[in-house]
C-alpha cells in the first residue's frame, strides 16, 4: 500500500499549477465525476475472476487419514475438523489449473463473544501450521474459545498440494567449510539440488512465493465468510503477515508478530547478521553445560565445553565423524549447532549437550550410536526424509528474492565472515541453491509504512535477531514491541512459559487494543 504524505499535498497542488476553479472547471469536474461514477459502476459489473474461489463451500471433515496419523488424531482431540481449499495455481491465470490449500479449524466456542477467525503461520519457510491450532488454544486460555482458530499448511507444504525435488537430503543449508575446495563442494551440492527442482518441479516454482502465500490467505478469508481476519505469525510467518497487510490492507484485524523479520533484510541468507546472537547463545549453553559436568563430561568451565566445540569441527573438517549410519563433516557441524540453539530451555539444552558428547566422541574414534533425539535431527537434516520440506523452504526463499547468480560473490562474503565467527559465519554466508533459480517471477514486496501490530521478541533470539523486531516497529510506529529480556529464545509466546509475555498477548486478543506503552518482560536465566 502507498501512502501520500499529508505534507506533500499542497506542494503537489501547486506543482500542477491548480488554482480556484472557474465556471468552466466546474463543468468540467462535473463531466469528470460522471465519467467516475459510470467506471466504478463498470467495475462492480465486471466479474471478478476470484468469485468463485471467494464463494467455495468448504467441506469439513475429520483430520485423521488413518490410525497412525498422530497429527490427525491430536487434532480430533481437540475438536478440530479438517478442509480443502481451492485456490489458482497462478493469480494471473485464475481460470487455469488449481491446487488445494489444507487448513484445520477449532471453532469458536464462546460465540456470544466471537471474535472471527485467526489464522496461524509457524515459520520456515515451509513450517507446517495445520497442527498447531490445539496448542495454540491452549496458549490462548479463555481467549481461544472466542476465536475460530485456523492452521494453514501452506500451499506446497504439509498436506497441501505437494512440491518434491527429489532430494537426497532434507536441507540446503551448509557451511563453506575451512577452505576454498568446500565451498566449491558446496557450490555444486547447491547447483544439483536447483537443477533436481527444475527437473521435478519447473512447473509450478514461479508460484511458490510469499506473494501468492498472502493471496492464498485472502482467498481463505472469504471462503471462510470473514471479513477480516486475526493472524499469529511466527519468524517467517512475521514476514507473510507483513506482506499480507500490505497487499490487502483493511482485511486484518488484531496481528501477533513473533520473532520478527526487518523485510527490508529479507534473502535467501536469512541467517546473514545472525553470527554474533548465535555466538552468545553459544557461549550461554557452554556456561549451562559445565554447570552440568557431572552429566553431559563436556567440562566444568564455558571454555572448556567452548574448547570442545571447537575440536569437534577441527576434526569434522580432517575426516567425516562416524555416528552411526551417519557420517558429519565440516559442511554440517555448524549448522547442526545452530539447530541446538534456537530454543532457551533445559530439553533442548540437554539435547545439544549430549549431541555435542557423542560428536566428540567420535572425533576421538569411538564407536558411536546417537540418541533417538540426535537421530531424528540427522535423519531430517541429511536424509530424503524431509525432502519436501526442503524442497518448498527453498522454492519460497528462491522465488521471493533474487540472490547473486556469481559465486565468486558468495566466496568474497565467506571470507570475510570469518572474522565476524569462524564457526558460523561461513555457513551464514555460505551459496544456496537460489544461485542457480530462475529471476523471481514478481518483485519482492515494499511493506506498508505502518501497522497496528503487536510484536514480541526475545532480545537474545538467535534466528530473528532483536534488531529485527528494532527495525520493525520503527517502520511501524502504531505497533507495541513485547521485549522478553534474558532468553536466547526463538519464538516467544506460548513457547516460555511467561505470564508476562503470554498474559500481554492475549489481553491484546481479547480487547483488540494495544497496550498503551512497550513492555519489556524478564526470564531467569537457565545459565
Amino acid at each position: 500500500m502507498i501512502r501520500v504524505p499529508r505534507t506533500a499535498v499542497p506542494a503537489l497542488v501547486a506543482a500542477l499549477g491548480l488554482t480556484l476553479p472557474t465556471a468552466t472547471d466546474v463543468a468540467a469536474t462535473a463531466t469528470h465525476t460522471a465519467t467516475r461514477a459510470a467506471a466504478a459502476t463498470a467495475a462492480r459489473d465486471t466479474p471478478n475472476p476470484l468469485a468463485p474461489f471467494h464463494r467455495q463451500r468448504l467441506s469439513w471433515k475429520s483430520c485423521v487419514l488413518g490410525p497412525q496419523d498422530a497429527l490427525g488424531n491430536e487434532l480430533q482431540q481437540a475438536g478440530a475438523q479438517c478442509a480443502d481449499v481451492t485456490v489458482p495455481l497462478d493469480y494471473a491465470a485464475p481460470g487455469g489449473r488449481t491446487i488445494t490449500v489444507a487448513i484445520s479449524r477449532i471453532r469458536a466456542t464462546d460465540t456470544a463473544h466471537r471474535v472471527g477467525a485467526l489464522l496461524l503461520n509457524s515459520g520456515g519457510p515451509g513450517g507446517e501450521t495445520l497442527g498447531d491450532a490445539p496448542w495454540i488454544r491452549r496458549t490462548m486460555k479463555d481467549v481461544g474459545a472466542r476465536y475460530d482458530i485456523i492452521g494453514v499448511d501452506p500451499r506446497f507444504v504439509g498436506r497441501s498440494t505437494p512440491l518434491d525435488c527429489h532430494w537426497p537430503t532434507g536441507s540446503y543449508f551448509r557451511s563453506a567449510g575451512v577452505d576454498r575446495a568446500g565451498f566449491d563442494r558446496m557450490t555444486a551440492f547447491a547447483r544439483n539440488l536447483a537443477t533436481l527442482c527444475r527437473q521435478h518441479a519447473a512447473d509450478v516454482l514461479p508460484y511458490v512465493t510469499t506473494r501468492d502465500t498472502a493471496r492464498d490467505m485472502d482467498v481463505i478469508r472469504a471462503a471462510l465468510g470473514e471479513r477480516r481476519i486475526s493472524f499469529l505469525g511466527y519468524s517467517y510467518g512475521s514476514y507473510l503477515g507483513q506482506v499480507y497487510v500490505t497487499m490487502f490492507p483493511g482485511r486484518t484485524d488484531r496481528m501477533v508478530i513473533d520473532g520478527a523479520m526487518d523485510a527490508s533484510r529479507y534473502s535467501p541468507r536469512l541467517l546473514r547478521g545472525a553470527e554474533t546472537a548465535n555466538r552468545r547463545a553459544l557461549e550461554h549453553w557452554a556456561s549451562w553445560a559445565a554447570a552440568r559436568d557431572a552429566t553431559y563430561g563436556l567440562g566444568r568451565t564455558r571454555g572448556t565445553v567452548l574448547a570442545v566445540v571447537d575440536r569437534v569441527q577441527a576434526a569434522a573438517a580432517r575426516r567425516p565423524l562416524k555416528l552411526g549410519e551417519f557420517r558429519l563433516d565440516e559442511h554440517i557441524v555448524p549448522p547442526l549447532l545452530m539447530a541446538g540453539l534456537s530454543l532457551d530451555n533445559d530439553t533442548d539444552f540437554g539435547n545439544l549437550a549430549q549431541a555435542v558428547r557423542e560428536m566428540r566422541r567420535a572425533a576421538e574414534g569411538g564407536r558411536v550410536t546417537p540418541s533417538p533425539a540426535f537421530t531424528e535431527v540427522l535423519k531430517f537434516v541429511l536424509t530424503s526424509a524431509a525432502s519436501p520440506y526442503g524442497s518448498a523452504q527453498t522454492a519460497i526463499l528462491c522465488g521471493d528474492v533474487p540472490d547473486s547468480r556469481d559465486p565468486e560473490v558468495y566466496w568474497r562474503d565467506v571470507q570475510r565472515s570469518r572474522t565476524l565467527d569462524p564457526l558460523f559465519g561461513p555457513a551464514t554466508h555460505n551459496i544456496t541453491p537460489c544461485a542457480f533459480w530462475a529471476p523471481p517471477r514478481e518483485r519482492p514486496t515494499t511493506v506498508a509504512d505502518d501497522f497496528p501490530a503487536l510484536l514480541v521478541n526475545a532480545t537474545g533470539d538467535p534466528r530473528d535477531t532483536y534488531d529485527n523486531a528494532l527495525a520493525l516497529h520503527r517502520r511501524w510506529p502504531s505497533s507495541r514491541l513485547v521485549t522478553l529480556r534474558g532468553a536466547d529464545q526463538h519464538g516467544v509466546y506460548g513457547y516460555v512459559g511467561s505470564a508476562c509475555v503470554d498474559g500481554t498477548v492475549n489481553a491484546y486478543f481479547a480487547t483488540g487494543r494495544l497496550p498503551e506503552r512497550d513492555l519489556s518482560c524478564d526470564r531467569r536465566r537457565l545459565y
